[in-house]
């Protein structure tokens, strides 16, 4: 499904845009929300709604972990990509749940003409730690196919 259409894609947001990211900007390639769900350090699990604009995503990155760790990503609204080192990309949308094991290197965001929602949930474990590496290339990821 093409999500051209702002205002439809805010109905199906239903955990909501929140604030401009500005904490980790830095770490991403256009413009993502940031919604916390919970507040970090009142429970054991933080959980927040990350929203990407059309194009959006994060540098590669690994939830690094002695144990335990990485993280749960659960797509909510509109279309996205996650992908792994070594590894296709694999098309998300509405309703898929991605378990990124700790140490692994990835990435996610939105397609190129998608507005790009989930619920990030950060897994408990022993010594953790995120690793924020290069973006991904420009190249790459413009090669990656649209929505249908």
């Amino acid at each position: 499904m093409r999500m051209q259409d702002k205002a439809q894609f805010d109905k199906e947001n239903v955990f909501g845009l929140g604030q401009p990211n500005a904490a980790y900007a830095q770490y991403f390639t256009g413009h993502s929300y940031l919604n916390p769900l919970t507040k970090a350090g009142e429970c054991p699990v933080f959980l927040a709604n990350v929203t990407f604009a059309p194009g959006c995503r994060n540098n590669w990155h690994i939830h690094h972990a002695k144990s335990g760790g990485g993280q749960i990503l659960i797509c909510t609204a509109g279309e996205g990509w996650y992908q792994e080192e070594g590894k296709e990309a694999v098309s998300l949308t509405p309703g898929m749940v991605v378990t990124i094991p700790a140490n692994v290197k990835h990435w996610h965001g939105a397609k190129k003409d998608s507005w790009f929602s989930r619920i990030a949930v950060e897994v408990p474990g022993e010594a953790t730690s995120n690793e924020w590496c290069e973006p991904v290339d420009d190249a790459a990821y413009g090669a990656l196919e649209p929505s249908c």
